[in-house]
C-alpha cells in the first residue's frame, strides 16, 4: 500500500475536484483504469475508487473525486495540502484505452475524467476522439475547451437518444452513475449498436 505524495489538487467542476499524486515505482496503468484509495478517518478506515484521469502515468497520475456532502473519504481527500501523503492501491479494471484507435466517450459527472484522459492519450497517438456529456455544465471545462482546440469533438446534450445515431468509432466507453449507464445503453441500443462492443463502468448508484 503505497503512500503517494499529492503533487496538485484543482477545483475542476461542482463538487468535484482533480488529484494529481506522483507515481510509485513499476505502476502501469492507462485511462480508464481505477485505483483504491485508502484512509483512516476519525478512527475509521475508509476506502473508495477512483478513475484514472490523466492520459498517461509516466511521473504522475491524476484522479477525478466527486464529493459528496454527506460522505466522507471525499471530503477527507479535498481537505489535503500539497505535498501531504495519500494510500493507494492498484491500478484495477480491464476497462482501458492505450491509444490504438479512434474512441468515442460517454460521460456524465465525474466520469468526464476518464473521458478527458482518453480524448487527450487519442489526440497524441495520432487518432479522432469524440466526447458526448449527459448535461450542459460538465466538470473539467478548461480541459475540454483545449481539447476541442486540438480537434476534439465535444458533445454536451441533455439528448442522448438524438445524438448517438450520427456517432461512430473504434472504441467506444461509457462511464458514469448507473442511471447514465441505463440512459446511455438505451440509447445505443435503439440505434442499433451492439453493447458487447462497448465498455462501460458504473460509479455506483448515484
Amino acid at each position: 500500500m503505497p503512500a503517494l505524495r499529492i503533487t496538485r489538487i484543482e477545483d475542476v467542476g461542482e463538487r468535484t475536484v482533480a488529484i494529481e499524486v506522483q507515481t510509485p515505482t513499476e505502476f502501469e496503468a492507462y485511462p480508464g483504469q481505477f485505483v483504491l484509495v485508502r484512509a483512516t478517518i476519525d478512527g475509521e478506515e475508509e476506502t473508495g475508487y477512483y478513475t484514472i484521469s490523466s492520459p498517461d502515468v509516466e511521473e504522475f497520475f491524476e484522479m477525478t473525486v466527486a464529493v459528496d456532502p454527506d460522505g466522507t473519504l471525499g471530503t477527507w481527500l479535498v481537505e489535503r495540502t500539497i505535498d501531504e501523503e495519500i494510500t493507494v492501491e492498484g491500478p484495477f479494471g480491464d476497462i482501458r484505452y492505450t491509444g490504438e484507435d479512434d474512441a468515442l466517450v460517454f460521460a456524465r459527472g465525474p466520469g468526464i475524467g476518464p473521458a478527458v484522459g482518453i480524448a487527450e492519450l487519442a489526440r497524441e497517438s495520432g487518432h479522432d476522439a469524440t466526447i458526448v456529456h449527459g448535461g450542459k455544465q460538465p466538470p473539467h471545462q478548461k480541459r475540454l475547451t483545449h481539447l476541442e482546440e486540438r480537434g476534439v469533438t465535444v458533445i454536451l446534450t441533455n439528448d442522448l437518444s438524438g445524438t448517438v445515431e450520427s456517432l461512430t468509432a473504434d472504441e467506444m466507453y461509457v462511464f458514469g452513475f448507473q442511471g447514465f449507464i441505463e440512459e446511455t445503453k438505451d440509447a445505443l441500443t435503439a440505434a442499433d449498436v451492439d453493447l458487447a462492443e462497448v465498455e462501460m463502468e458504473s460509479f455506483g448508484p448515484a
